[in-house]
This record gives C-alpha cells, sequence and structure tokens, in this order.
C-alpha cells in the first residue's frame, strides 16, 4: 500500500501481515532503502538478508563469519550496504565493510575504530556516512576512499544521525547532551548544544523527522523524545517499560505526524505528536522488539527480534491477523563469504 497522509485510524488498524522467523539469534540492526522497496536486516547468526517489501519476499541471504554482521545501512546503490563488524576488531581493524548484495563481495574495508561500532548511517545526497563507536568516537567516511575524513572525539556511547536534506548531523554523547554540526564545516564544532532536561540516560537513538523540524530521541532507560530540531524544546516524551540487557527502537511515521515504539513488555505502541496521545497499543507477538522501522513510502513497519515481522492496515475488519495478504516465507538465494 502506498503511502498516503495517514490518520488515527489507518495506524490502528496496522497488523502483522508476514513473519520471517528463520533467523538463529537476535537481529541487531535493519535498514530500508531510501526510493527503492528494500529491506536489509544483519543478524547474530552472521547474516545480512535482503527483502523486497512490496511482496514480502526474501531476495538474497549472505553469511558473514569471519567479520560478523552488526550495524547496517543501505548506500544510494540498492544492492550495496555498509556493515559494521561484531568479531576480530582488535586484530584486523576491519571495523566497517561496503558490501555488495548482487555478487557477495566485499568493495572496501574502513579501518579505524577500535571497538565496536554501535551507530551507522548514511549520507541522504552523497556517499559520506558516519559510525559511532564505543571507542568514544565518531568517524566520517567517504564510500570511495578508505581513509577516515575526519574524527570527533567525546565521552560516552556515541549515536549519530543525518537530517533529511543531509545539511546537519546529530551526535549524542553523554549526559544526555545533542550536539548539532553542519556536515559541510564540522570542523568548525558544533553550532548548537541540546540538553533533554533531568534525563541522564545515554541516548541510543536518534531520528529525524523527513521535514527537518523535530528529532526523536530514545535512551537506554527507554524513554523517548521528541525534540524541536531548531530549539531543542521537549515537544513530547513517553516511558515505555524496562527491557534489561535489551534496548528498544522508536521511528517517525513519514509525514512525521506519528510515533511508534517497542517496550520492554513485549508490546508496540503508537503515538499521535500533535495531539500527544497514544493512538494504539499492539501485542508485538515477537517479545521485545529491538529494531523497528517506518518504510519511507508505504504505509508499512518493520518490527524484529529473532524474529522479522511486516506489519500493513488490516483493511478486512473481521478477520484476525491470519487473514493478511501475505503469509511467512524463507525462500530466497543463500551465500557464504
Amino acid at each position: 500500500m502506498a503511502l498516503t497522509e495517514l490518520d488515527d485510524g489507518t495506524v490502528r488498524s496496522m497488523a502483522i501481515g508476514a513473519v520471517f522467523s528463520d533467523f538463529v539469534g537476535k537481529i541487531n540492526s535493519l535498514d530500508f532503502h531510501r526510493k527503492d522497496d528494500l529491506l536489509v536486516t544483519a543478524s547474530e547468526d552472521d547474516s545480512v538478508r535482503l527483502y523486497d517489501i512490496a511482496n514480502a519476499r526474501l531476495l538474497k541471504t549472505t553469511f558473514h563469519k569471519k567479520h560478523g554482521a552488526d550495524r547496517i545501512c543501505f548506500t544510494h546503490h540498492p544492492s550495496s550496504v555498509i556493515c559494521s563488524s561484531r568479531y576480530n576488531l582488535d586484530t584486523s581493524g576491519e571495523s566497517l565493510r561496503y558490501l555488495s548484495m548482487y555478487d557477495n563481495r566485499c568493495l572496501r574495508y574502513f579501518k579505524g575504530h577500535k571497538e565496536r561500532v554501535v551507530s551507522l548511517c548514511m549520507s541522504p545526497i552523497n556517499d559520506s556516512f558516519m559510525s559511532g563507536s564505543l571507542d568514544h568516537s565518531v568517524r566520517i567516511w567517504d564510500l570511495r576512499v578508505n581513509a577516515c575524513q575526519g574524527i570527533l572525539r567525546l565521552r560516552g556511547r556515541p549515536t549519530v544521525a543525518y537530517d533529511q536534506q543531509g545539511l546537519v548531523f546529530a551526535v549524542a554523547m553523554e549526559g544526555g547532551a545533542i550536539k548539532l554540526f553542519d556536515s559541510r564545516s564540522y570542523d568548525k564544532g558544533p553550532f548548537d548544544t541540546f540538553l533533554v532536561g533531568g534525563d541522564m540516560a545515554e541516548v541510543f537513538d536518534i531520528k529525524f523527522s523527513n521535514d527537518g523540524k523535530s528529532m526523536l530521541l530514545t535512551t537506554t532507560n527507554n524513554n523517548i523524545y521528541v525534540l524541536d530540531a531548531y530549539g531543542g524544546e521537549k515537544q513530547c516524551g513517553f516511558s515505555l517499560e524496562p527491557s534489561p540487557n535489551t534496548t528498544i527502537e522508536a521511528t517517525f511515521t513519514p509525514d512525521g505526524q506519528y510515533v511508534i515504539s517497542g517496550s520492554g513488555d513485549g508490546t508496540l505502541h503508537a503515538w499521535n505528536i500533535n495531539k500527544r496521545t497514544e493512538v494504539a497499543s499492539w501485542n508485538s507477538h515477537i517479545g521485545v522488539a529491538s529494531c523497528l522501522k517506518w518504510a519511507p513510502r508505504r504505509v508499512m513497519f518493520v518490527a524484529a527480534s529473532t524474529v522479522l515481522t511486516f506489519w500493513i492496515p488490516n483493511t478486512s475488519k473481521s478477520t484476525g491477523e491470519s487473514g493478511m495478504e501475505f503469509e511467512a516465507r524463507s525462500q530466497g538465494e543463500h551465500l557464504s563469504q
């Protein structure tokens, strides 16, 4: 279903339309392509999987036993991704790889981080991308060259995000501070700093709304905040059930009017930002959803734990979740690297 203006009723009607349960272990991260109907996942079983989201179909699986698969994001090319490593960081230093899903080839290694990458994002306008690591650094890269283009050193666990125009990026650091940089002159330092007042928990995830006006922050203690991206004022905040040893993810809808989130009790929640009210709550059916993203151009979101679920509007009021138009399936091409 193509994306039109969302309303409370459409959001409330979302239900599971497809299930992929053939993962061995947790799904670490996932990403939608900006323009094509594609989804990519990276999971603890060292697999990277590519899905056609228009038909809920697995297209290809590649395995990465040497490096593992942790954080992942699409480049601008629909069959190329950047993936961070889980293994051998201290010996190889190959913390990031530029992978071609088309022919299962590593196009480039990016060396520099000494510890695990915990945040990864691609610029929406050029070949730049950013990575934040537990080695207390943010590195800025260019897909076309091996060498790191810039380093920001900071305290705490860094989280990074570009705005949708690629002009600004945000870095979250220790104590709930969010620093904004001009992506063309980041070496001059941040041009603004926001503090999430009263909450000293580390920010685990940042997302900008498509119109660039709002920022969505998710903290390690499962608080969610929507901030004004220009002034930093808190527009609204929501507290979810704690999830020890598991982080949750929250997402904007493409129109920026709703926030969807997982919770520590295995539920999913949706809020209307303007009304500051909860409009829906669902059983996730997969436990705590540690990955959650809304598709850029469709009325669809995906939620994942050790299982991947596609959620679409249930237009049939009389049928339950078994009456959806997709069914679980797991075919596709499997390759090892």
